[in-house]
């Protein structure tokens, strides 16, 4: 397993005066929360973030945290727990670390992948659905996968693959439902025509209302009625 290290410092200012004076000298705050320890605050380097995003699936990589003057020399072990984007520049605002055991199993989400083309696809015009995203598993944190991947190229149309068909490396145990559907194929929807007039029937046409006119009263003259009408 190839060693991901990033370095860091120790952080005491907190705040939004203090993460913009850290965003200005090239740096991200970030929180390293560890079981049964008190969090620490330390502050990273963007442009070394930005480098490990780009060439790492960071949400199921051990990253090793070496923070200066930290007592721990090795650098402590840890998986990212969360990154904080801005709403509206969508920027890299902070991170939350959690430090981990390389000793105890951990639960974390793997990316499922397919492989190939389904036949149901390629030969019978259906349509592939991909129902299950990740497959949360447990295992040492020097044995996660970067990915499940699933062959796709015998799916035929109306055929599944569930959780249970899914092979998983030694070590590796899956915690989803064995029956839930992860990929099937479909037959594309059809789109029902608009209904076509039978011959010879007649269209109906929309009733007008029309305004009721005033009946003269019998006696009264004409002149009268029109007058009505006007008002």
């Amino acid at each position: 397993m190839e060693e991901i290290v990033l370095e860091a410092e120790l952080r005491e200012g907190k705040g939004r005066a203090s993460s913009k004076d850290l965003k200005e000298s090239g740096y991200l705050p970030a929180v390293v929360y560890s079981h049964g320890k008190d969090a620490l605050s330390v502050k990273i380097s963007r442009g070394a973030l930005l480098r490990l995003v780009h060439q790492h699936h960071l949400e199921t990589s051990i990253i090793t945290l070496k923070i200066k003057d930290d007592k721990k020399a090795k650098g402590r072990p840890c998986l990212i727990k969360e990154i904080q984007h801005d709403p509206v520049g969508e920027d890299i605002i902070h991170v939350d670390f959690n430090e981990i055991s390389l000793t105890e199993t951990i639960k974390v989400n793997i990316p499922i992948e397919t492989k190939g083309e389904a036949a149901g696809v390629k030969q019978e015009g259906g349509s592939l659905e991909h129902l299950l995203w990740e497959a949360e598993v447990e295992c040492l944190p020097t044995n996660i996968p970067k990915s499940i991947e699933v062959d796709i190229s015998a799916l035929k149309m109306g055929e599944a693959i569930h959780v249970k068909d899914m092979a998983f490396p030694s070590g590796v145990k899956c915690l989803n439902d064995p029956a839930a559907v992860v990929l099937h194929v479909v037959a594309p929807m059809k789109e029902e025509a608009p209904a076509e007039a039978v011959e010879g029937e007649a269209k109906e046409e929309p009733e007008v209302i029309k305004e009721k006119k005033e009946v003269p009263a019998e006696g009264a003259p004409a002149s009268e009625a029109k007058e009505k009408e006007k008002k």
